[in-house]
This record gives structure tokens, C-alpha cells and sequence, in this order.
């Protein structure tokens, strides 16, 4: 499975922006997926994990109300809505393929900036 993450950008605390992740083709029902984030000098946190299917999501404590994460089956892709950003967002995204219990694959990241 091959992943890419896009769409991260520079914006101001509460703005919102939507990250993308194109997922390699028939893998998007073969597996779960979930979103990590790296600030610097911090370990990659948890940020928010969507099961095969859709039916089941789970988010970090930091961002429960805030994000929101979903995929589309037709597109081949995952997405991380983010909504209320607050500068401690700030972070390289990325996005990895889950089988059982073990991510597997990661895409390149994508930066996203909260300006204060």
C-alpha cells in the first residue's frame, strides 16, 4: 500500500484545514488508517484512526471536538478535517495503513503551521 498526505499549509489559530491522503488503489478497503503528527523535538503522537469500513474512529484527547476524520472509498483517500487550530497543532501530519494492530506503511508528511 502506498500513501501520500497533501494539503497542510500556513494559517492563523482558528482557522481550519483539511489534509488529504491519497491511498494506493484497493487499499483503501483492505486496511484501517490513521493520522500521526511529529512537532519538533517531540516523539509522533496519535492523532486520530478510522477502522476498515469507516465505522469506528478514534481520536487523541487534544483533538476530540476539533478534528474529524473520514475516508472516501470512491477517491481512494482519508481525510483529517481540522477545525478550531490552535498554534500547539503545529506539526508534520502523517498518514499510515493499519492491519491488525500494527501501522504498516506511512506516507510522506505534510507540514501544517498554526500562526498565533
Amino acid at each position: 500500500v502506498q500513501l501520500q498526505a497533501s494539503g497542510g499549509g500556513l494559517v492563523q489559530t482558528g482557522d481550519s484545514l483539511i489534509l488529504s491522503c491519497a491511498v494506493s488503489a484497493a487499499a483503501i478497503s483492505s486496511y484501517a488508517f490513521g493520522w500521526f503528527r511529529k512537532a519538533p523535538g517531540q516523539e509522533r503522537d496519535f492523532v486520530a484512526a478510522i477502522s476498515r469500513g469507516g465505522g469506528i474512529r478514534d481520536y487523541a484527547d487534544s483533538v476530540k471536538g476539533r478534528f474529524t476524520i473520514y475516508s472516501d472509498n470512491a477517491k481512494n483517500a482519508v481525510y483529517l478535517q481540522m477545525n478550531s487550530l490552535k498554534p500547539e497543532d503545529t506539526a508534520i501530519y502523517y498518514c499510515a495503513a493499519k492491519r491488525g494492530t500494527d501501522y504498516i506503511a506511512w506516507g510522506r508528511g505534510t507540514q501544517v503551521t498554526v500562526s498565533s
